[in-house]
């Protein structure tokens, strides 16, 4: 227990320190936390195997995955706090539109140019696999993008539609995901389950939502109880935990198996509390500061659970590589194209699509599931190396679009925060 806690620690004071680099160097802070995850994971410091000084193991980084999962709730709850009615009325329809199409052009795209690589080189990826990584493409980490915002402060019409459109692509890249695996399941065994296919994600989605506007209202209605902020503040983060705890439950009725999307679940408990909890803008805000030290975790053990071991692939950089691309070209492409058709300002159509290139827990938890095909690993693996390119310079480049639109004041002798203030 000790060693865990000093690794902790450990962890919080070297993602702090490392901002202190990246802000001379112009990168968000963000980039600082999973460098310094590299630094203390088990492939830098932690393999001197000297107990406390990072960790020894990925073993004893996934241990910590508690972290992980309750700071990706509050993250998907926050996040939650967008959908105000009084913001859909204004951007619902196009964001959704936008949302779904760059998720979809993304996975048709990589999907072709991995097909036709299967199809010239079969020894290398097969189709069953070219098929699944094109789903996986169409996720996008919602974390990062929301950490540059906070951190910024940003403000403005892309940014208020980025963070629609991230919430909307988790569950789009869901209901993608599970029709791409369930065909890809059926060319690699020859027979096709409609249940995998069609059934248990319409059913993963209407559960999730259905739980997480079950939650917002109780929420809601057990804060009526209490007056003190702080003890309010304490009953939101108690359900937010409570929420991330039921997301995990799984259970089978007859032959479907159910299940719940943890993002899904919490964003949908923090749209519901928003619309219909007066205050709720002052708990989302005091919320915010409170979870900064779990965030902080989530992104320094993020870091350190990157397997470096695949850089030593030939293979795997190669298909990454050609992934990446790919990828990179349909989100910036499939972002232009939808915001094109929604009639959006050419700087929204122009850098929107740069948005969307973090990639990270969502894709990884999708790739452990795509890992039961005949060359599953390497489908893994692929991801896994996208996610050590994407989250390190994805950051840097959402900070780059918000700038060059003008929803993040130039670096100065005063912090963002004094010059972007929250409204």
């Amino acid at each position: 227990m000790e060693t865990y806690l000093i690794c902790l620690a450990a962890a919080l004071v070297g993602g702090l320190m490392l901002t202190r680099l990246t802000k001379l160097i112009h990168l968000p802070a963000v980039t600082g936390y999973l460098v310094a995850g590299l630094l203390l994971g088990p492939f830098f410091l932690g393999a001197l195997n000297v107990p406390g000084l990072g960790f020894n193991s990925l073993e004893q980084v996934e241990g910590m995955s508690i972290i992980t999962q309750t700071a990706l709730g509050f993250i998907a709850f926050t996040i939650g706090n967008e959908f105000r009615l009084s913001q859909l009325k204004a951007t619902g329809a196009k964001a959704i539109t936008i949302g779904i199409l760059q998720a979809v052009i993304t996975t048709v795209v990589v999907d072709i140019v991995l097909i036709v690589l299967s199809l010239c080189l079969p020894d290398i990826i097969s189709i069953p696999c070219a098929i699944t990584l094109g789903a996986i493409a169409s996720a996008t980490a919602p974390a990062a993008t929301l950490m540059v915002v906070r951190q910024y402060k940003a403000d403005g019409p892309l940014t208020r539609l980025l963070m629609l459109v991230v919430a909307i692509d988790d569950a789009v890249g869901l209901l993608l995901f599970s029709v791409s695996f369930g065909i890809a399941t059926a060319l690699a065994h020859g027979q096709v389950s409609v249940l995998a296919v069609v059934v248990e994600p319409i059913v993963e989605i209407v559960l999730s939502l259905g739980l997480g506007a079950a939650m917002g209202w109780l929420l809601n209605w057990v804060e009526q109880f209490f007056h003190s902020r702080s003890k309010r503040m304490t009953i939101s983060v108690a359900f937010v935990l409570l929420t991330v705890g039921l997301s995990m439950l799984e259970f089978q009725v007859g032959p479907i198996h159910c299940g719940f999307s943890l993002l899904l679940v919490c964003m949908m408990t923090g749209t519901i509390f928003c619309n219909i909890c007066d205050t709720s803008e002052e708990l989302m805000n005091r919320i915010e500061s409170w979870t900064t030290p779990v965030n902080v975790l989530f992104f320094v053990l993020s870091g350190a659970e990157l397997d470096l071991e695949i850089l030593s692939h030939p293979v795997t950089i190669l298909v990454g590589v050609i992934y990446i691309i790919a990828r990179s070209a349909g989100k910036y492409f499939g972002a232009n194209l939808s915001c094109r058709m929604t009639n959006q300002p050419k700087p929204i159509t122009d850098n929107l699509g740069i948005t969307l290139l973090p990639q990270a827990g969502v894709a990884l938890g999708m790739a452990l599931t795509a890992a039961t095909l005949p060359d599953g690993a390497l489908a893994r693996n692929v991801v896994l190396f996208a996610v050590l390119v994407y989250e390190l310079v994805g950051p840097a480049l959402t900070k780059r679009s918000l700038l060059a639109v003008g929803e993040i004041k130039p670096e100065g002798r005063k912090s963002a925060r004094t010059l972007n203030p929250t409204k």
